[in-house]
């Protein structure tokens, strides 16, 4: 990977899930595919014109999103995506085809971000989609489902920083709806992810937040996976649905 043909808007370069598709698109305009190695932190960061900490914390989403493997002593390889990120399949090769790296204010790879969903809005539809939706994991979830879902659990308990454990929160809950094998629900559940990646949302979420209430939530979410491992529906559902009330309780003050 070369030094990119555009210029990345500094207000765009240090959002970590923007400046993760902008690293896949330079990947893919470079010619790299499944198993190929990135460049390191320093020479993306170089080739980008972002900082070091800028391209470590879009490294940590794609690891989270299952599109890189990071290997101690080797380096970072790029995977197959799990699921398309924006419910599509052309996302990444259309960014490829549009300029590399630029990004502008009217085009990006995450516009429902920017449409500013009421942070309200958004875990009410949660809290409508979810918990319903572990009926058709528990029933269609395979060993490969489930070895995702544990390495996103997996991730989540190791994160040493508020950001490290949104990511992988994101992407467990990702893993656990695509392993409904619903394409209808995965596409409607990319658009809640988007709106989670809003600006308003991730405030409330990030002044809520504490380090006993990330404790809590990975003890919803062991609770949770030991259901479905269990195919027990019921079991399951009630484990989202309190899950998605303690957030909510801690977002809006709300009893769980």
């Amino acid at each position: 990977m070369g030094r990119s043909s555009g210029a990345i808007p500094t207000e765009l370069a240090d959002h970590r899930h923007q400046l993760a598709e902008v690293i896949l698109a330079e990947s893919r305009r470079a010619g790299l595919g499944r198993g190929s190695r990135l460049p390191t932190e320093r020479q993306l960061a170089v080739d980008l014109g972002v900082t070091r900490t800028s391209v470590r914390r879009a490294l940590m989403v794609l690891e989270a999103e299952g599109r890189i493997s990071r290997e101690v002593g080797r380096g970072t390889f790029l995977r197959d995506e799990p699921w398309p990120q924006d419910g599509s399949a052309g996302n990444g090769a259309a960014a490829g085809q549009s300029g590399g790296a630029e990004l502008t204010a009217e085009a990006g790879p995450r516009p429902a971000a920017r449409g500013g969903f009421a942070p309200a809005d958004v875990m009410t539809i949660r809290r409508l989609v979810e918990p319903p939706a572990m009926r058709l994991v528990v029933a269609w979830a395979t060993a490969a489902d489930f070895e995702e879902i544990a390495r996103c659990l997996a991730g989540s308990e190791r994160a040493l920083s508020y950001d490290e454990f949104e990511s992988w929160d994101l992407a467990l809950h990702r893993a656990i709806m695509a392993a409904s094998h619903s394409p209808l629900l995965t596409r409607l559940y990319a658009v809640i992810e988007e709106a989670r990646h809003g600006r308003v949302w991730g405030d409330l979420k990030r002044r809520s937040a504490s380090r006993d209430r990330q404790h809590a939530y990975q003890a919803d979410h062991r609770q949770l996976v030991a259901a479905l491992r269990a195919r027990d529906a019921d079991r399951a559902v009630e484990a989202m649905r309190g899950h998605l009330a303690r957030v909510a309780g801690h977002l809006f003050d709300e009893p769980a």
